[in-house]
């Protein structure tokens, strides 16, 4: 029998096989797919590989029947490099010890914004009809904010207002200690940018 001159290459998800067979017969040509092994026959030409170094699914490999060579793409079962074709470790895939469930990782309370909103719109529906049907959240938002402006305190009203003239009204802030300091930066939405306009 005739031995064949072979090399491969793989990546984490597959290996490709390279048969030296040149003229082959595709009609001739028969290629057989184990969890752990590969057969292949052509004529008095064989090459059977056993045990391969990973389980392959035999279902997703394939061959292609080229003029020069036989080119066998081999699917890994599990991710991850061989570093050689045969090896008689065990297969990897009985081996692998059970995964334990990683620990569940504390998730932070998150403010319940849905809530703060409904809360904003029921005020203002309280507070009689909106003339503008579609301007319920606008009209509620703005009225929250004036009622927080009425019943501030002078620092506060200063704050507010600093900070949302410097700022181009892309900041609200009630605190006058630190508004008071420095002009407050203009901090416009992520992914948007601040263009003053010339009048």
């Amino acid at each position: 029998m005739a031995s064949l001159r072979h090399e491969f290459y793989e990546t984490d998800e597959r290996l490709t096989l390279e048969v030296f067979d040149k003229g082959a017969d595709p009609a001739a040509v028969s290629v057989t797919f184990q969890p752990r092994s590969l057969a292949y026959t052509h004529g008095e030409k064989t090459l059977v590989l056993e045990p391969l170094k990973g389980q392959i699914d035999p279902e997703k490999s394939t061959y292609t029947v080229g003029k020069f060579k036989v080119e066998i793409r081999l699917a890994k079962m599990a991710q991850g490099r061989w570093g050689a074709l045969v090896g008689d470790s065990p297969d990897p895939l009985t081996t692998i010890p059970a995964a334990s469930a990683p620990a569940p990782t504390p998730r932070q309370p998150q403010k319940n914004w849905e809530g703060i909103t409904a809360a904003i719109l029921d005020e203002d529906k309280d507070g009689g009809p909106s003339e503008d049907p579609n301007a319920g959240g606008d009209t509620a938002v703005n009225g929250f904010f004036q009622k927080l402006y009425a019943d501030a305190d002078e620092d506060t009203r200063r704050a507010m207002l600093k900070s949302y003239q410097e700022s181009g009204g892309t900041t609200l802030s009630t605190n006058w200690d630190e508004v008071g300091k420095a002009p407050v930066e203009v901090k416009p939405p992520e992914g948007s940018e601040w263009k003053k306009w010339a009048a």
